[in-house]
């Protein structure tokens, strides 16, 4: 290619130019981004005990510090995590599948046998979390069919040498490390 009016081949699998992506598209592709799996809690107004899996957690900033994290529309936790002032986001570890697995199923009680102790505000800290980030609610910003969380972490821990849980093109998966790769901190 010499000139700036050659064009690029499409990419292998890439839809043809126009093409409209679909939900079953969409999904597919971000399902190729590794991330790692939380578990979100809080109490609702009327003190009941909410909590949901999720991998739609990220940081936002240091100084202040937030985080987010997303929920749909039309969950059945939406009214209790818009009105709560406060809520945990338990970052799982490897052993806490079955917890994964338990807080993504619905019609169930999802608190049953489930090891906890109250944090800031009340919302549930669970027990053998890799991590986990206590939040004030901050900000809720509406994005198409979901809406976005900003916290800010009022308090942290973290468990050094813990595997985290990760998901993974609809699968779990636990870490890893690549053969001598160097520590990126």
């Amino acid at each position: 290619m010499n000139s700036s009016t050659d064009t690029l081949p499409p990419a292998a699998g890439a839809p043809a130019a126009g093409t409209a992506v679909t939900p079953q598209a969409l999904r597919a592709a971000l399902g190729m981004f590794a991330t790692g799996v939380t578990i979100i809690t809080a109490r609702d107004t009327q003190g009941v005990l909410r909590g949901f899996t999720a991998n739609s957690f990220n940081s936002v900033s240091l100084d202040p510090p937030l985080v987010l994290w997303s929920l749909a529309k039309t969950s059945s936790s939406f009214e209790a995590f818009a009105g709560c002032g406060h809520y945990a986001v338990n970052v799982l570890s490897a052993e806490q599948l079955p917890l994964a697995r338990r807080f993504a199923t619905r019609g169930i009680d999802r608190w049953t046998w489930v090891e906890h102790q109250a944090g800031a505000g009340g919302s549930p800290v669970l027990a053998g979390s890799a991590a986990v980030f206590e939040c004030a609610h901050r900000t809720v910003h509406e994005a198409g069919d979901h809406v976005i969380f900003i916290g800010e972490v009022v308090r942290c821990h973290h468990t050094p040498g813990t595997q985290p849980l990760l998901f993974h093109g609809g699968r779990f998966y636990s870490e890893l490390p690549l053969a001598d790769e160097p520590d990126v901190r």
